[in-house]
């Protein structure tokens, strides 16, 4: 484990993303709470502060001395202060993106609410993205010197009603809500305004904060958010470290540009440190690099990391995104700190293997890393499937997976959150754009995936066909027709099933002659299918142009064609009863991938 500390009092490092729509006043309120701000702090972008809002993640701190119900837990760790990050996320509709990968590195969510405006469009998404990636939540009634003071008490009230009643069904059911105006009087008052309720929320945090598990075994992670040149010193990437440690001396990788550097120096926050491990922000020093090649991305232990060009995920809806999921339709895919188009092929467990495994667990309880196997068959779904089970009485639906083909390759951990997104919708549109979440399970880092690697997964599609029944030649034999092409090579379907519309059950024999006709084998017609399928000696046949005219009419004609269906499966099981289907393997699956790329 990294030494994180020098001479200073060793300090527990605490993340709290700052949320909220656009113009809520986050930013106002973080520059209230803070003391020290790190080199991406209070929009230093020149378009934030010409626009007034949050273009990319800001960092600043406070410190406080560690709350007595940290001692205990934290007396093994020697921690004397406690330091709250505070990630201030942008709100604005078009930069979601950046908020998702802001919220995979806090530990508290504070979601800023106008106490005038309520819960609006991106509020109401940031609730999402916290329920998906932090644990615990305050809510911050913001502006409360816009009310008017006789009516402001009255006003906090009948909102914290409102947003209890909003959450009751999320995880963050009864949190805390509290009430302060970071900068009354507005954007233009003067500095000299003090700030309203700050001190009483920097207690609600502290009474919050809880010892985050942090382990500084495994691999090297860390999102660097900012880059830039010291002179005399080197390139100082500042960032969070996801997981494990991080040390002076220690090599690291910058893998989307396939180079090493040294880490010559660390610093938290200003101040030097030896090292430092999970949850820590820090300010990572290299030698001999151009910081224009780097503004946001993912710093790790060399080789630790893959480049895939795809990918396998669980895949969960979110409840709020009224859209269809369909399969081959684009979306927004944010997965590790990066965000790429990606076409999406959903696929399942077969129907009748559905039908018959036990209940699945809820959905919300199921967990989404459960390891994929490239042993069984799936089945290819036109798209995400709600409700089939439980519309049956079985109980919840099965797990679900989507396949990503990524326009670009990505740069990502194996188990990383997946967020699917439809971010091209209208921006003032009152929808959820969060379509779907999910854990990456499995990755194809080659280009010639779809003819090397993706083979492995068996996926196969339904294809309905129907034929006739042309004659009978035995009490167990009939010549089939109009289920093949007369190029088709039947030997390939010898063996498979078909049903007849009676309902006995056949077997494909093989071919019958060079047009396409084929002999089955039905072990058990019933006694009336046989004098249908067999006309009468006494009965003369049809003239050629009336059997044309009657076929499909049995009350009228001597010799009807029986309707058939055929089941055909590529696959090695052949008592699969899989009723008037032609199943497609994944190598066919990846083909017309191909074809209508």
């Amino acid at each position: 484990m990294a030494d994180s500390g020098n001479s200073h009092p060793k300090t527990l490092n605490f993340n709290v993303g700052v949320l909220g729509h656009v113009d809520s006043g986050k930013t106002s309120l973080a520059r209230a709470l803070s003391s020290t701000s790190s080199t991406a702090a209070f929009d230093k972008n020149p378009q934030s502060r010409e626009r007034g809002i949050t273009l990319d993640l800001g960092f600043s701190s406070f410190t406080v001395d560690l709350p007595e119900k940290l001692r205990e837990d934290s007396r093994h760790h020697g921690h004397e202060n406690l330091q709250f990050t505070l990630v201030d996320c942008p709100g604005h509709a078009s930069l979601i993106r950046t908020i998702i990968g802001g919220a995979q590195i806090i530990d508290l969510m504070m979601l800023v609410v106008d106490v005038v405006k309520g819960i609006q469009t991106q509020t109401a998404e940031c609730l999402l993205i916290g329920e998906l990636t932090c644990p615990r939540m305050v809510v911050v009634l913001n502006k409360t010197d816009l009310l008017p003071p006789n009516k402001r008490q009255t006003a906090v009230d009948k909102m914290t009603k409102r947003l209890h009643k909003t959450l009751e069904n999320t995880r963050f059911k009864d949190c805390p809500v509290i009430a302060v105006a970071a900068k009354p009087g507005g954007p233009e008052a003067p500095e000299t305004e003090e700030p309203q309720g700050v001190s009483d929320l920097i207690e609600l945090l502290k009474s919050q904060a809880y010892l985050p598990r942090r382990d500084p075994g495994g691999d090297l992670l860390m999102a660097v958010d900012h880059c830039f040149s010291i002179r005399g010193q080197g390139t100082v990437m500042t960032g969070t470290i996801l997981q494990g440690a991080l040390a002076v001396n220690d090599t690291v990788e910058i893998p989307v540009l396939k180079v090493t550097k040294k880490v010559k120096s660390i610093q938290m926050f200003r101040r030097p440190v030896t090292g430092a491990m999970q949850g820590d922000r820090v300010g990572v020093c290299v030698t001999q690099f151009d910081p224009k090649l780097l503004e946001r991305g993912v710093v790790c232990s060399p080789g630790s990391l893959r480049t895939l060009q795809a990918a396998i995920i669980s895949v969960r809806k979110i409840g709020y995104f009224k859209g269809s999921l369909a399969t081959r339709a684009k979306f927004h895919i944010t997965v590790g700190h990066e965000t790429v188009m990606a076409r999406v092929t959903f696929f399942g467990l077969p129907p009748e293997e559905t039908l018959q495994s036990p209940q699945p667990p809820a959905p919300d309880a199921r967990p989404l890393d459960t390891p994929f196997s490239f042993d069984r068959e799936y089945f290819y779904q036109d798209e995400y499937v709600i409700g089939q089970r439980e519309a049956q009485g079985a109980g919840p639906d099965p797990e679900q997976w989507a396949l990503l083909e990524f326009e670009r390759p990505v740069t990502c951990p194996v188990l990383c959150l997946v967020i699917g997104s439809k971010l091209d919708t209208d921006i003032h549109a009152n929808a959820c754009r969060l379509a779907f979440q999910g854990r990456l399970l499995e990755g194809f880092e080659e280009k010639s995936y779809a003819e090397t690697t993706l083979p492995r997964l068996r996926i196969y599609k339904s294809k309905h066909k129907e034929g006739q029944v042309e004659r009978v030649t035995d009490d167990y034999t009939a010549i089939g027709r109009n289920l093949f092409k007369k190029e088709t090579n039947l030997q390939l379907f010898a063996g498979l099933k078909v049903t007849l519309s009676t309902g006995e059950a056949g077997v494909i024999e093989g071919g019958f002659g060079q047009s396409g006709k084929f002999k089955i084998r039905v072990p058990g017609k019933q006694a009336g299918t046989v004098s249908v399928l067999r006309p009468s000696s006494s009965s003369p046949l049809p003239r050629k142009k009336e059997r044309a005219l009657l076929r499909g009419t049995q009350a009228k004609r001597k010799k009807p064609r029986q309707s058939l269906s055929q089941s055909a499966s590529t696959s090695n099981s052949r008592d699969t009863s899989l009723t008037q289907t032609k199943r497609w393997s994944s190598p066919d699956l990846c083909r017309t991938h191909k074809r209508m790329r």
